[in-house]
């Protein structure tokens, strides 16, 4: 595996854990405030690449755009959520089974064939979210259920994000999903509006600035070689994420939900490995 892809995927990971520490660490606000600031940083990289690049804004495919961008918002939006009930390594977990719910719509609406082992490997990942609900006692349901339902709607995403395919360019698809997400999180969040003091202005608005740039990484990185070389990596963002939350949020994590955690992450690599 070419040192360059790796290098990239693991700074699109940490790029992706930043964000998720951030956002943890940013609980003072509402939920909706964070999706809108989140929106807003990385729409100053999306808007200025579409002008250069002379690529038209609306897309072709305007219906289904404008549907990623609404499944998208409540997919982020019931994460973030998630972050405020859960420790940081659970809820990216949970996350990350987005594949299996997008696998299952692709059997139910596209009629794509689901292979046996394929369901081995289902059921892998999501004995350990049983396990993290079920036997682990400090595991919040509701903050559990809002994780599962965000990697619900993630997965629509993907079959919305198929339906797409290449007719349209990927920061326009991105940029979409910024936008709406910018308009619903800023008029939903100004009844609990917080005027940012400080340096919270610099850490709300850098949750696009890491969110672009681990998009724009992990993109590279799998331009760079073969996607099964590769992907398999972006499941270091959970060991990033669960250790920067350890020394910089103190949180803790007990044997059984480390087995939870191992257990869905091991189901998905194995997935996407039969996949390939």
């Amino acid at each position: 595996m070419p040192r360059k892809a790796i290098g990239l995927m693991i700074l699109s990971a940490l790029a992706f854990a930043l964000l998720n520490v951030f956002v943890k660490g940013l609980d003072q606000f509402n939920v909706y405030q964070i999706v809108f600031f989140r929106s807003i940083g990385s729409l100053v990289f999306t808007i200025p690449f579409l002008v250069q690049q002379k690529i038209p804004f609306l897309g072709k495919k305007k219906s289904l755009l404008i549907a990623r961008g609404v499944v998208g918002f409540v997919a982020m939006t019931l994460f973030f959520t998630s972050l405020k009930f859960l420790s940081m390594g659970p809820a990216v977990s949970i996350r990350y089974i987005a594949p299996i719910f997008a696998a299952i719509f692709a059997f139910l609406i596209l009629k794509e064939k689901i292979k046996l082992l394929q369901w081995v490997c289902f059921g892998i990942a999501l004995s350990g979210v049983f396990i993290l609900k079920g036997f682990d006692a400090s595991m919040n349901g509701i903050g559990l259920l809002y994780a599962m339902l965000s990697a619900v709607f993630t997965g629509l995403v993907f079959i919305i994000i198929r339906k797409i395919g290449n007719n349209d360019h990927p920061i326009v698809v991105v940029n979409y999903f910024m936008i709406i997400a910018a308009i619903f999180g800023g008029v939903l969040s100004i009844s609990d509006w917080v005027n940012p003091v400080g340096l919270e202005w610099v850490l709300l608005l850098s949750l696009g600035v890491f969110g672009y740039f681990g998009q724009y990484y992990m993109t590279k990185a799998i331009q760079t070689t073969e996607i099964n070389q590769v992907v398999p990596l972006k499941y270091i963002e959970v060991i990033f994420t669960m250790i920067i939350g350890a020394v910089w949020l103190n949180e803790t994590y007990t044997l059984i939900s480390l087995l939870g955690i191992l257990l869905i992450l091991v189901g998905l690599i194995l997935n996407f490995l039969l996949k390939r």
